[in-house]
């Protein structure tokens, strides 16, 4: 008897908080919170640089030298994040160590790759929390390593190529941060279409990122979107995101992001709530099972949600929807 209740209890206590953060971005101007500023040099210039290995080392040299500025800054814990993506093995499509930080990591051949999935995360990601990002990424690639076809090439992409917003905080409940990366995730799938263009393309997009997801929608040249953990995508439903790509949709059974209202206003100047259910049947997306996976449960190794995601960046849907 006592588990149920603490569970009950639990419920509320987030139902409440949730409203509290809604109530709040109604009446609260939305400022970005302070940040002391840590020093780190300009992006490298890769536009120019040709073949991927190079930009790669471009990239990790930047990461390098942002890694060091952090150290003489202080910030022990910053310049131990960033060192590790300056790291021979990793390759960085894009970095820049400013503020919270963006990096685009990819974790395969990316030039050859058949199947590629890009991972779009949500909020309270950043360089300080960036080590979290990559083992999802890392647990994919391992899956589809292990589940591809021999012989089959795939790639992962880490896109942190936004400034996430807090979970605690007024911005988690706009758009206005979605609205910012929407062109910038637009423009990634514009660049990886033309390192690999016949590549199977899919968005993995979790939490706060499926609302950036749903704002990059419309035209987009990919063949799959996953929304997992999704609040919403400011979207009435999957044809109104006016895409060609395959619509996707879970939430696991212990994932606290059910109990977020699923709602959307215009007020003060603002839009607060990302409208309809994805996972509702109304909404139109093809459902699969997450079975009982926490908000940051999806992309655990062994668990349905990342089986059935890999599935979709393979291109079988037919697995992925069983169960």
């Amino acid at each position: 008897m006592g588990q149920p209740r603490t569970r009950g209890l639990m419920a509320r206590a987030r139902r409440a908080l949730l409203s509290a953060l809604v109530t709040a971005a109604l009446v609260t101007p939305l400022a970005g919170a302070a940040r002391p500023e840590i020093p780190a040099p300009p992006p490298a210039t890769t536009l120019s640089t040709p073949g991927l290995p190079s930009v790669y080392a471009a990239n990790r040299k930047n990461a390098a030298e942002a890694a060091r500025m952090a150290a003489a800054h202080g910030d022990a814990h910053r310049a131990a994040a960033v060192r590790a993506l300056a790291a021979p093995s990793r390759r960085l499509l894009a970095f820049d160590g400013r503020g919270a930080g963006q990096a685009t990591e990819v974790l395969g051949d990316l030039a050859h790759a058949e199947h590629i999935a890009v991972l779009v995360p949500g909020s309270d990601t950043s360089l300080d929390t960036y080590a979290r990002f990559h083992r999802a990424a890392a647990a994919l690639s391992a899956d589809l390593t292990h589940r591809a076809a021999p012989g089959t090439r795939v790639a992962v992409v880490a896109w942190l190529g936004y400034e996430t917003p807090a979970t605690v905080s007024t911005t988690v409940t706009t758009p206005t941060r979605a609205d910012e990366a929407a062109p910038r995730l637009r423009a990634l799938v514009r660049r990886l279409r033309t390192e690999a263009p016949a590549a199977h393309l899919s968005l993995l997009c979790h939490s706060y990122g499926s609302v950036v997801c749903g704002r990059a929608a419309p035209g987009l040249d990919a063949d799959d979107i996953a929304l997992v953990g999704s609040p919403g995508t400011g979207a009435d439903s999957a044809a109104a995101l006016h895409t060609r790509a395959r619509i996707w949709a879970a939430r696991g059974s212990e994932d606290w992001v059910a109990h977020v209202p699923h709602m959307r206003a215009d007020l003060f100047g603002a839009t607060v709530g990302f409208g309809a259910d994805p996972v509702s049947a109304a909404f139109g997306a093809r459902v699969f099972d997450a079975a009982d996976a926490g908000h940051s449960g999806y992309f655990t190794p062994g668990s349905a949600a990342l089986a059935h995601l890999a599935r979709i960046t393979l291109d079988d849907p037919s697995e992925a929807t069983r169960g």
